[in-house]
């Protein structure tokens, strides 16, 4: 409802749709914030609506909706991420963006978010609920493919070209180092504790010298702060952990 100023007329709307049976959406608390989300039937309606672009190579309606009921949890682990970091002031709330797209060779990679850290740094930030461990070093391959891309454009007398995330990321003298990779294991039902997965996760993944890796888990997070040494850097020590703002340097 973009000609809408007024929240209370929004907070209306939704409460009516929370009064729908089914229900079409849903509503929780976090650092006493209310937070909205669509329920499945919520979701279901959206998508028959046929006012949403339909996702290429997925169906809609029940479908669809059934696919997302799980990206509920998921969301509200990145909310609890962005407020750890808020309170903690390493980041501000409104310095964050989901799902934005990186072009690679192998087609576009979505991270989860990309935040704007307080120290001036880009931090590139994914939620693990249930991931496999062998998609998760997949995803850091990809990480390293985005990386080393190839130039885009033809460049200058004044500039050679460059890739996406020399675009993006690393100023305009090319001072600013690759953008941190910050994964946060949160808790999912049938799976094992986010302390385990992210000790397994260690031992599996390899260190990549220009790119840093580094792990905590959401308790860490939320109940130790994002300024505390709860950061554990992949390929720096079995049990080092330091504050993110000490988390060295890619080459």
């Amino acid at each position: 409802m973009p000609h809408q100023q007024d929240t209370d007329h929004v907070r209306r709307a939704l409460r009516n749709l929370l009064a729908e049976s089914p229900a079409l959406v849903g509503r929780t608390h976090r650092a006493q914030q209310s937070y909205w989300y669509c329920t499945p039937a919520g979701l279901a309606e959206a998508a028959a609506s046929g006012e949403l672009a339909s996702p290429v190579g997925r169906t809609t309606g029940k479908r669809i909706a059934a696919s997302k009921t799980g990206l509920r949890e998921h969301g509200l682990a990145l909310v609890d991420t962005v407020i750890a970091f808020h309170q903690a002031e390493v980041a501000d709330h409104a310095d964050w963006r989901v799902e934005v797209a990186h072009p690679t060779p192998a087609g576009n990679l979505v991270p989860d978010a990309v935040v704007l850290l307080a120290n001036g740094a880009s931090a590139i930030v994914e939620i693990d609920r249930t991931m496999s461990y062998a998609g998760l070093l997949a995803k850091l391959e990809r990480y390293d493919a985005y990386r080393n891309a190839p130039a885009s454009g033809r460049g200058n007398a004044a500039r050679p070209p460059r890739n996406h995330w020399q675009e993006t990321y690393a100023g305009p003298s090319l001072e600013r180092t690759f953008p941190l990779l910050l994964f946060v294991f949160a808790p999912a039902k049938r799976r094992a504790a986010p302390e385990t997965r992210e000790a397994a996760f260690h031992d599996r993944a390899r260190p990549n010298w220009q790119i840093t890796v580094a792990t905590a888990t959401l308790h860490q997070l939320t109940h130790d702060g994002a300024d505390r040494p709860v950061w554990r850097i992949v390929g720096r020590g079995e049990e080092d952990r330091r504050v993110l703002a000490a988390a060295p340097k890619p080459r």
